[in-house]
């Protein structure tokens, strides 16, 4: 699939007391939103700017159940009526959108596809841009290390993950 020669709208936010960043995506044209891993403390920052610049935000997206903060997308769901939450299968969550591996996210002629990286937790999922240019990794992976592995399969996967799913990728 070739992604519309439409520029994306990208912004990386971040919420300090859990050092988390979200991310804002967005088709210009079409002004449909996503955004991966929001934090429920920053939900009504969130909420501002996506209004702010006129946008309609269709998914709050996560990597992972996360045990460091609870995520915004419940909040955004009050905050931004027609938002719809998105998350792993595996995960167990309630979701509005369980998400398994190869699962495609679009908003407006734009898409990110899931990629399932367990490990750090057994529903990790990284999620890839329409065009390869971009890959949100959530806690899978950092810059200069990867996410711990005390909370599911370990090491093992961990690596398996890396190497297997996200090395890999173009």
């Amino acid at each position: 699939v070739t992604p519309s020669s439409n520029i994306m709208l990208f912004r990386q936010l971040f919420e300090k007391e859990s050092s988390t960043y979200t991310y804002l995506l967005a088709d210009t044209e079409t002004k449909e939103a996503i955004l991966i891993d929001p934090v429920i403390e920053t939900a009504e920052r969130d909420a501002k700017l996506i209004t702010e610049l006129g946008l309609t935000l269709v998914y709050g997206v996560n990597t992972h159940l996360h045990a460091d903060h609870i995520t915004g997308t419940g909040k955004l769901k009050t905050l931004l009526p027609g938002c719809k939450s998105a998350i792993s299968a595996v995960s167990g969550a309630t979701t509005d959108l369980a998400l398994n591996d190869g699962d495609k996210i679009a908003f407006g002629s734009r898409s990110i596809t899931s990629i399932a990286t367990p490990g750090h937790t057994a529903g990790c999922m990284c999620f890839v841009l329409d065009d390869n240019s971009m890959v949100f990794t959530g806690d899978t992976l950092f810059v200069g290390k990867v996410g711990g592995t005390d909370l599911a399969e370990g090491a093992r996967k961990q690596y398996d993950t890396l190497h297997e799913r996200l090395m890999t990728l173009p």
